[in-house]
């Protein structure tokens, strides 16, 4: 048997180092490759961290002629960017649900403002039946 200059309990230990290192590497694959997390509309408070992907849930009346939108003034871009959004039925608290989805960009404080509205043009918060929801969005 050829001796390779590494004795059985160093190779051993490169071993047990590599395949830490591996299980290390697909947590971390998979974590990011996981569903966003979802927030609900009573989550007023966010944190999250940089390159983080995530939602808020609010639920949707499209029957009463109401929709939300990200109202003025808008979140802050450097910190926090509009990443599309989705609706799903079955959603709070009985029927449909919005998604806004998001991605955090880098740390700092903005807020986010959701508005229900049925025109959702100028004067759309003081509209009747009008409705706004506001987040503080940490990224840290």
């Amino acid at each position: 048997m050829e001796n390779s200059g590494i004795s059985r309990g160093p190779r051993t230990l490169v071993i047990v180092v590599a395949i830490t290192t591996l299980l290390i590497a697909l947590h971390s694959v998979f974590s990011q490759l996981s569903a966003p997390e979802v927030y609900d509309a009573d989550d007023t408070e966010i944190a999250v961290s940089p390159g983080d992907r995530f939602s808020v849930r609010v639920a949707d009346d499209p029957a009463g002629g109401y929709h939300w939108i990200i109202a003025e003034p808008r979140p802050d871009p450097a910190v926090l960017k509009a990443a599309g959004g989705r609706v799903t039925t079955g959603g709070p608290p009985a029927g449909s649900a919005r998604h806004f989805s998001f991605e955090a960009v880098r740390p700092g404080r903005t807020d986010l403002r959701l508005l229900r509205c049925r025109r959702c043009g100028t004067g759309a918060a003081d509209e009747a039946g009008a409705r706004s929801l506001n987040f503080r969005v940490t990224v840290r």
